[in-house]
């Protein structure tokens, strides 16, 4: 599996945690920023890791900054993105199992570090359903 990663620099320390985690899960991740703790603008890392999910050069993304809203709106933008904010492992779970969320949106000023990994552990974990919740997906995106 691999997993592209990106944050703004609210989020900067629980990326690099959250990429340290990748790899001790065996997970190949593709970071795309930010690098540095400097102010920086989401959206120029929001829609490189939703640009790497819908061409498939990852399979999943994750993003964080302070809030999570930011950077699940920039997402979300993309027409074959379903970027889901979680704040509990529940929240995560049901993200992929009944909406196959393709992004989990960390909100880096409201959870733990470790709260972070257990979200992302489950994110990756869980698998999507189908079924009446595929039906559902189905009439999310504009035509």
């Amino acid at each position: 599996m691999k997993v592209a990663i990106g944050s703004d620099h609210a989020g900067y320390e629980y990326k690099k945690f959250l990429i340290s985690k990748l790899k001790e899960w065996g997970v190949e991740s593709m970071n795309c920023g930010t690098d540095a703790e400097d102010s920086v603008d989401y959206p120029d890392f929001a829609h490189p890791v939703a640009d790497a999910v819908e061409k498939r050069e990852s399979d999943l993304g994750i993003l964080i900054c302070g809030s999570a809203n930011g950077v699940a709106m920039t997402a979300n933008k993309h027409a074959g993105i379903r970027a889901a904010i979680s704040w509990t492992t529940e929240i995560a779970e049901l993200a992929r199992q009944h909406n196959d969320a393709n992004v989990i949106c960390i909100p880096a000023r409201f959870v733990s570090k470790r709260m972070a990994a257990m979200m992302v552990k489950t994110f990756l974990n869980t698998t999507f359903e189908g079924g009446r919740h595929g039906r559902r997906v189905g009439k999310i995106a504009c035509q």
